[in-house]
């Protein structure tokens, strides 16, 4: 199975107020290993970039001003993407970017749920746990997943970090972006997988019933046994099960009698 793991930069939280994508960072996993593959671009969105975005991902417009448009690279994007299913956090978030910028391109319009499937992993996190933080900062810490190159927000460091995440949170996983032989391939940054501490199981405690609580137990039984006419279930069930006499209930005297 081929999984893109994905994650976009944008000058704003609105594609809707014209805002526009400026990072796209994506990691490749094959069967759930990662396979050295990624897609990674700097985008010229044509427009300023909002100071609350610019906090958080540290990106400036100057910076942006030689990289190609997005239009520039669709094509490229979209061959990459195909066929795959998308994994992302808060996947409506850039899904809708990412529709907006497709929908900017001449000819018939695309969209990203024509080319791929799409996994949400915030809709899992939910799911696996519920009423709690589920941000990628928090199932880091939650899964052991080292995030300390993360000061600010990268598209492609914030994929990498997701994958490990992802598969941290679906049972576990070799070593992120490593070749078959164990080695980052020429030109790709080897990132540190996930290490989910694995426990021993405890051995289970084997509590067993005293002297006294076995003959009130049995005591139990009898009188159960008694009141139901002999059809004691756990009686029956046990054969074995030593009977226990018990004195004749005492007659109550009724007022007036």
């Amino acid at each position: 199975m081929r999984q893109i793991v994905l994650d976009t930069e944008t000058t704003g939280l609105e594609p809707e107020l014209n805002h526009r994508v400026i990072e796209i960072g994506c990691v490749e996993l094959v069967n759930r290993r990662a396979t050295g593959r990624t897609f990674h671009r700097y985008l010229n969105p044509e427009r300023e970039i909002d100071d609350g975005a610019l906090s958080v991902h540290g990106i400036s417009r100057t910076d942006l001003d030689e990289q190609p448009r997005f239009r520039e690279i669709a094509d490229e994007l979209l061959e990459f993407l195909a066929g795959s299913e998308l994994v992302i956090h808060n996947a409506a978030f850039d899904v809708a970017f990412l529709d907006a910028e497709l929908a900017r391109l001449p000819g018939e319009p695309r969209q990203i749920a024509s080319v791929c499937q799409v996994l949400d992993t915030l809709a899992l996190a939910r799911e696996l746990h519920p009423g709690q933080r589920n941000s990628l900062e928090a199932l880091c810490k939650r899964y052991d997943v080292d995030d300390s190159a993360r000061e600010l927000h990268g598209a492609l460091l914030d994929a990498r970090i997701l994958a490990d995440v992802y598969l941290a949170m679906t049972g576990g996983q070799s070593a992120l972006a490593l070749t078959e032989q164990g080695a980052p391939p020429r030109g790709v940054e080897g990132t540190r997988g996930a290490r989910v501490p694995v426990r021993p199981a405890a051995p289970l405690a084997v509590l067993v019933a005293t002297p006294e609580e076995l003959e009130a137990h049995e005591a139990m039984l009898a009188l159960i046994t008694r009141e139901s006419g002999g059809r004691c279930l756990w009686v029956s069930e046990l054969p074995d099960t030593p009977a226990v006499r018990l004195p004749p209930a005492p007659e109550v005297q009724r007022a007036g009698v």
